[in-house]
């Protein structure tokens, strides 16, 4: 009797333990189908990430544009580069018009540090008005770069500016009397109409322009117009056709619209022979040396100067160091017998 009882016990246990091990493999096996589905969702999880980091760029750095005003071609033009290429760098720009007004370029810069913008590319009216401005925004970390000017002479280290990319305006002085005294080798009477009095590229055309000339070439008259405005050129003109007449050989014009008031004073005295030079590189300039009234047109590539600003504000953000923090584009030397190698310009 014992033994049977015995044995009916040990069937018991043996029961058991089947019975248990029948429930130890259930639960693991629950797991198994989640572990599963796990290594389904990762890579979808992996690719969310991905995707938004592209268009997270796009329009992330906030980059304002100081110009002296859109009546100004040049800057209209440029203004038309940064939009158009702001897309490729992830920039989003915004154009702050001073309107030849300096305290508007002020008022500019206060906005920017406000909302906490990354860059500011300015051509202003008047730079030197708008250094305390300039310092307030450098000391709220953000990249100033200077576009098409510079600032005066003493500010233009990095306390105040990051970068400057534009023509060398001294240059351009430079080739205007290096052609002029090609032109007439044995000397010639000029009068020079400057741009806006007081722009770096007024001061600097001019430089470049009288350390360049020698003895042979005569400056009767010089005289800076007060905004860079067409009528403004063309009333100097005029004022010098009055004081010197038939004595005048040529002229130079700190930039092409400029150089059109000149042509047009020029045609109402019957002066159709005096060679006249013009710096931008502008279609009115283009045309003007096509149909023969400019002589010269000293060219600038705001296209590649926007490209080089934007380099360079990338390279800064970036916590890169800049080669150099003024880059020159390069000019193009437009006559008669060189403008069908040069595209025709888009403003």
């Amino acid at each position: 009797m014992k033994k049977r009882i015995a044995l009916l016990l040990t069937l018991a246990m043996v029961l058991g333990l089947a019975a248990c091990g029948s429930k130890t493999e259930e639960p693991a096996a629950a797991p198994a189908a989640p572990a599963e589905e796990s290594k389904e969702e990762a890579p979808a999880e992996e690719s969310k990430e991905e995707e938004p980091a592209a268009p997270a760029a796009e329009g992330s750095v906030k980059v304002g544009f100081i110009t002296q005003s859109l009546s100004n071609a040049s800057q209209a033009y440029a203004w038309s580069q940064f939009q158009k290429y702001a897309g490729d760098y992830g920039f989003e720009v915004t154009l702050f018009d001073e309107d030849y007004d300096a305290q508007n370029g002020v008022s500019a810069i206060g906005t920017c540090i406000a909302q906490g913008y990354t860059a500011i590319c300015m051509n202003p009216t008047d730079p030197s008005a708008l250094i305390p401005a300039i310092m307030e925004a450098k000391e709220a970390g953000i990249i100033i770069g200077l576009y098409s000017s510079e600032l005066p002479e003493g500010y233009g280290t990095t306390e105040y500016r990051d970068f400057m990319c534009g023509t060398d305006d001294v240059m351009c002085g430079e080739v205007a009397a290096q052609t002029l005294m090609e032109a007439f080798p044995d000397g010639c009477n000029v009068v020079e109409v400057g741009g806006q009095s007081g722009h770096s590229a007024q001061i600097k055309r001019h430089d470049g322009f009288m350390n360049t000339i020698n003895d042979s070439i005569n400056v009767l008259d010089a005289k800076d117009c007060e905004a860079w405005a067409s009528e403004d050129a063309m009333a100097i003109m005029e004022d010098f056709i009055v004081k010197y007449g038939e004595d005048i050989d040529a002229v130079y014009c700190h930039w092409d619209v400029g150089a059109t008031g000149c042509i047009e004073a020029l045609k109402a005295a019957n002066m159709n022979d005096v060679y006249v030079i013009g710096v931008d590189g502008c279609s009115v300039g283009y045309d003007q040396v096509n149909d023969g009234t400019q002589a010269l047109c000293i060219g600038q590539s705001f296209s590649q100067m926007t490209q080089d600003a934007f380099d360079c504000i990338t390279t800064i953000m970036n916590g890169g160091t800049l080669e150099n923090d003024v880059v020159w584009t390069q000019l193009d030397i437009v006559t008669k017998d060189t403008i069908g190698n040069f595209p025709y310009p888009e403003w």
